[in-house]
């Protein structure tokens, strides 16, 4: 039987996620938790709208698909306590609540980060300086589609594609929220009928197409896998395509590591 092995939330876009033991799932079909805060340059701290609703493109924020030093850093989010830990191996950098003097202390420290990195010079273009830390750190909102969706692959595609590979290739990589075990390696892609994991009923949605975020070594930084050729050459997809969007049919509910996965 398919099942849960892994949960994952991502704090703040684009950054490294928070391994969870249970997830809550929202009615909206996002996350409770999930990218509730973002790094926006400075010409892009509104959101733009696309079928009326938010949208929050990442190529005009910090991102992994453009910035992958970001990788390095590890960042913990207390919801309760609504403070900010961003460290780079054992070395704390900064640790900070979200109200204006804390927004300004967490934006000046990961400013100098990236302006010390590799990634600097892509800082340095019009309009991005100085960063803005968007979001109320409770609402999830800031995902790379204006609707908000769960994200799902299964280990299995995971291990294949690292086994196309001469570089690492984990989970962390794909960035998702449920890694499920278990299942055929791409199974997912076929998912047509509803799919319960856990408390939930879900509707598959499309097939998740991958950017560059994926060369990202999670532990380095450094750009060490051609994920993207290697899924449409090695694979012969179209698109680079890993994992699948999932949106609750009615309500929310908890996913929790172990349940079972059912597919219709």
């Amino acid at each position: 039987m398919p099942h849960v092995v892994a949960l994952f939330r991502h704090p703040v876009k684009g950054f490294t996620p928070e391994t969870r033991d249970e997830l809550e799932v929202q009615e909206d079909g996002r996350i409770a938790g999930d990218r509730v805060l973002a790094f926006r340059f400075a010409d892009a701290a509104r959101p733009e709208e696309r079928d009326g609703l938010d949208y929050w493109p990442k190529s005009k924020g910090l991102a992994l698909q453009d910035f992958p030093s970001l990788a390095r850093l590890s960042v913990a989010y207390d919801d309760a306590e609504r403070r900010v830990r961003v460290a780079l191996g054992s070395e704390v950098l900064v640790e900070a609540g979200i109200d204006e003097p804390g927004r300004r202390l967490v934006v000046d420290t990961v400013t100098q980060y990236v302006l010390s990195s590799p990634d600097a010079a892509r800082l340095h273009a019009p309009g991005r300086l100085p960063l803005v830390l968007v979001g109320d750190g409770v609402t999830s909102r800031f995902q790379d589609r204006a609707r908000g969706f769960v994200s799902v692959h299964t280990r299995e595609s995971a291990e294949a594609l690292d086994a196309a590979l001469p570089a690492s290739v984990d989970d962390r990589r794909f960035r998702s929220n449920v890694v499920i075990a278990g299942a055929a390696a791409w199974s997912e892609l076929d998912w047509s009928g509803p799919v319960r994991i856990g408390d939930v009923l879900f509707a598959p949605q499309g097939p998740i197409v991958r950017c560059l975020a994926t060369h990202a070594n999670p532990d380095t930084g450094e750009r060490d896998a051609p994920i993207l050729t290697t899924l449409t050459r090695r694979f012969g997809q179209q698109q680079p395509t890993l994992g699948r969007l999932l949106l609750p049919v009615s309500g929310g509910g908890r996913i929790r590591v172990g349940d079972d996965v059912r597919v219709d």
